[in-house]
């Protein structure tokens, strides 16, 4: 039975919402712009052991991940929501980057990128036959004319430039977290730490591991100063863990001894 919504053209479809609502059940994505570059975490809800998580398997659409992508050499994305319409999105955008670097011979502007997918995302919420996608994403990225930012996309066409913030299940949590304890002159080390503190805090699973997370850092190289992002391998992402776990346990016995 039809709905009235569906028959008329001056009531507004729930779609959206709905969509929205679905990504507030799909795995965090966590961003924090640091002073030198942009941290990226992801929560993986996938997790089978069986599952063959491979580059052969996943298309070419990022090696072992499922939450994080590379878009273009100064991208770097984070999805929540339906993977399959996050997979269309993450082709789309990396055609968008590569007519521009052949149009113009330079690296698509950040906030551009980001524009270009929330046309064609809202496309999609104005005709009937169509629903929209079901994916929120962060991007981060570098670029001349802005240096280093951080965006986030719903799936109705908005997008915003932030400075920290999470999408997807524990979102609330996250920011409330992130608000007390980002700085503005933080650095990449300090936003990696930050990040790692907060997805701790507000993941479903009880320890931190890179079965259960991705990661992702975008910084400029030293030499060439050009922008440079590293998306963690799970070996990679089990070192940082370790890592900032020894960090940890070293600021325990100082408070301790003070």
């Amino acid at each position: 039975m039809a709905r009235r919504y569906d028959s008329r053209t001056t009531i507004f479809s729930p779609e959206v919402e709905y969509a929205m609502e679905a990504i507030s059940h799909a795995g965090s994505v966590l961003g924090v712009l640091a002073k030198d570059g942009v941290v990226l975490a992801a929560e993986k809800k996938v997790t089978g052991k069986l599952l063959d998580l491979s580059g052969a398997t996943t298309g070419g659409y990022g090696g072992s991940g499922e939450k994080i992508f590379l878009l273009n050499s100064n991208v770097v994305a984070g999805v929540a929501g339906f993977t399959a319409d996050a997979m269309s999105l993450v082709n789309y955008a990396r055609q968008s980057a590569q007519r521009h670097l052949l149009s113009y011979n330079e690296d698509i502007p950040v906030e551009q990128l980001a524009q270009s997918l929330c046309d064609l995302k809202q496309g999609y919420t104005q005709f009937g036959g169509l629903r929209p996608f079901g994916v929120s994403l962060l991007y981060a990225g570098w670029d001349p004319h802005y240096q280093f930012q951080l965006y986030h996309s719903d799936p109705s066409g908005n997008y915003s430039g932030w400075k920290a913030t999470c999408i997807g299940a524990n979102s609330g949590t996250a920011q409330s977290l992130l608000k007390q304890d980002y700085k503005d002159d933080i650095s990449i080390e300090e936003a990696i730490e930050l990040v790692l503190k907060t997805m701790s805090k507000t993941m479903d699973s009880t320890t931190l591991g890179s079965e259960k997370l991705e990661f992702a850092t975008l910084t400029l190289d030293p030499i060439t100063k050009s922008p440079r992002a590293k998306i963690y391998r799970p070996a990679e992402v089990d070192a940082l863990l370790k890592k900032h776990d020894l960090a940890k346990k070293e600021d325990d016995v100082e408070m301790s001894a003070s």
